[in-house]
């Protein structure tokens, strides 16, 4: 049974997404400057509905023109609806200014993966999982991130995990315990 898809379907699926996520800026705005010098606050949240003119896709792409009809005739592809680093620093300035200064960390961080490519991501999960690395396979992951990918953050939380595995005996050649 094929579903029909229509822009109006589409555009209300992500509003029902976006509104999900909007409790998340409820706090007084705090005024944050973006690098292009555009001040964000908790009141910019959620930015494709107050915002849509600062968010563009790696390709160029504006905000507005990602829709069913430009997917459908080929304006579009996968690679438009892909989030950028920009996309992502805007909104860690917001959770910032909303008073969540973790959430802000996280999506700094998910901002330097974007720069990783997938593959490699999959590799560097699965080399983070208990016993499938020793300390100096992480340490060089970590060298790796923050020197090929600009990833500092992402090679902070690397090194942790490896004093943490160390402590704990979650490294490749520690016996698990029974």
């Amino acid at each position: 049974m094929a579903m029909e898809l229509n822009e109006q379907m589409v555009a209300e699926l992500v509003r029902q997404v976006l509104k999900g996520v909007n409790g998340a800026a409820q706090a007084a705005p705090v005024a944050q400057e973006s690098k292009e010098g555009k001040k964000l606050t908790a009141g910019d949240y959620p930015l494709a509905t107050n915002r849509p003119d600062l968010l563009v896709g790696p390709r160029g792409k504006k905000f507005e023109e990602l829709t069913l009809e430009n997917v459908m005739s080929g304006a579009v592809a996968f690679e438009d609806f892909r989030i950028t680093p920009q996309a992502l620093e805007y909104q860690a300035q917001v959770a910032e200014a909303a008073g969540t200064p973790h959430v802000a960390r996280n999506l700094r961080r998910a901002a330097e993966m974007t720069r990783i490519p997938d593959e490699r991501v999959l590799a560097m999960y699965n080399a983070l999982r208990p016993h499938r690395s020793d300390k100096a396979e992480l340490l060089s992951m970590a060298e790796e991130l923050e020197k090929q990918y600009e990833a500092k953050i992402c090679a902070g939380f690397v090194r942790e995990a490896a004093d943490v595995y160390e402590r704990r005996h979650l490294l490749k050649g520690d016996l698990p315990e029974a």
